[in-house]
């Protein structure tokens, strides 16, 4: 029994030399938000979405500003001995001198109407940039959350390394005392290099699991990176069903969006409508006649006119936008309802993973996990006091390792849960 003790507090010392080296902070540490905030800021799909945002922001003004009026010059004249000259002027020539300035005029209302549509589109492409941050944002929760199951797996097989090291020191020294078989020593190294080799693999993962993360946020895949978080942390006023599915009704970003296409199509309807009313344009000119016809020979006179662009043949054009405006205004609104049913769909089905997920994770940790720790501890001081029940303890050690790798595992699995649900009401998860 002493030597059970004193093999116990090297555990113990071993054990907590492990958990210090493993808690020593990284150079660059982050936190999910962080990482949330740097795919905002750099990712470049989120870039490019940004600049088509601002693109066609930019188209408004431009939609909106008035026609460019239209200067014209003209200059006409003919030498007066010319067969074709109606006769000579005072300057020996025949013809008229012309300065013109037309001004274009929409119907009031058109270009006010296009403007409006313009911006609710562009507003509609923020709204899509929105969900699609979103949806970024879930997979990297998704990286990040098996990032750190993986970082507390590789906790869990140190310290399953750890202990294979008591049970070969006990079962070496039961051997030296001739109360034990050597095989028993033997099979501890053989199941302890085992460990170590799948430490080296869940590494190797755990490096490709920071690679991934670099190339979705948009960094240098080569970059270091640390995580920081708790995978055992818990998840506290999560909301209801029907309380998501509200917040999502009202403010997921893709149905916004959806929102925003129909409020368009709805104005294009309007503006094509619009387009059986005539446009205008005025004209003012100032010439000066010369001729022997011309009266007042020479001298200076100014014009105004004013056209009217008449739709003559609506029935060819005109009708057709109308029509090729309800049509889309039909299906956008199709389209809205779709969205609408799959996005509470959505909250629904992560609802349901989430609840699931949780009751999976809660029975490993407060019922099977707690059963092989206590399965552990009986079959290890057994083995210490009195040799017996050596491959039991291999077999509860073993047990004891897959559930808190599944323990692990799962609580990883209830996080990203956690994470998709809240993106499929359109809200970060935090």
């Amino acid at each position: 029994m002493h030597l059970f003790l004193r093999l116990l507090s090297c555990f113990v010392l071993l054990y907590a030399g492990i958990g210090a080296s493993h808690a020593q902070p990284s150079s660059k540490e982050m936190d999910l938000r962080q990482l949330w905030n740097e795919l905002k800021i750099i990712n470049p799909q989120l870039s490019a979405l940004r600049e088509s945002y601002l693109s066609a922001k930019a188209t408004v003004p431009q939609i909106a500003a008035p026609a460019n009026p239209q200067l014209g010059l003209v200059w006409s004249g003919m030498p007066a001995n010319s067969p074709l000259a109606l006769g000579a002027a005072n300057n020996n020539m025949s013809g008229n001198n012309s300065i013109s300035i037309a001004q274009p005029f929409q119907f009031p209302g058109k270009r006010g109407l296009a403007a409006e549509i313009a911006d609710t589109s562009a507003e509609s492409l923020l709204a899509q940039s929105e969900s699609n941050y979103l949806q970024l944002g879930a997979q990297l929760s998704t990286l990040y959350y098996s990032a750190l199951s993986a970082q507390k797996q590789l906790l869990v097989l140190k310290e399953m390394i750890t202990r294979f090291e008591l049970i070969k020191n006990v079962s070496r020294a039961r051997y030296a005392n001739n109360a034990a078989a050597y095989v028993e020593f033997l099979n501890t190294q053989v199941a302890q290099n085992a460990a170590i080799a799948e430490q080296f693999n869940l590494e190797k993962q755990l490096q490709i699991a920071y690679r991934n993360i670099n190339l979705l946020i948009g960094r240098d895949p080569r970059e270091k990176i640390a995580l920081s978080g708790n995978i055992q942390q818990a998840i506290r006023n999560v909301p209801t069903l029907i309380e998501l599915e509200n917040y999502a009704e009202s403010s997921h970003p893709l149905l916004r969006s959806s929102q925003l296409d129909l409020d368009a199509a709805r104005k294009g309807v309007s503006l094509a409508k619009k387009a059986y009313l005539p446009d205008f344009q005025v004209i003012g000119s100032s010439y000066t006649p010369r001729g022997p016809f011309a009266p007042n020979n020479g001298a200076l006179f100014y014009q105004l006119e004013f056209d009217i662009v008449i739709p003559l043949y609506f029935f060819m054009k005109e009708k057709y936008g109308v029509e090729q405006a309800v049509r889309k205004q039909a299906a956008v609104e199709a389209t809205n309802i779709s969205t609408r049913q799959q996005i509470i769909l959505g909250v629904s089905s992560s609802y349901t993973v989430y609840e699931q997920t949780k009751n999976r994770m809660q029975f490993l940790r407060d019922s099977q996990l707690p059963q092989a720790d206590a399965a552990y501890k009986v079959a290890l001081t057994q083995y210490s006091n009195n040799g017996q029940g050596f491959n039991d303890l291999l077999t509860a050690q073993n047990q004891l390792r897959v559930l808190q790798s599944q323990l692990t595992i799962a609580e990883s699995d209830l996080l990203q849960a956690y994470s998709v649900l809240m993106v499929s009401a359109g809200r970060e998860p935090f």
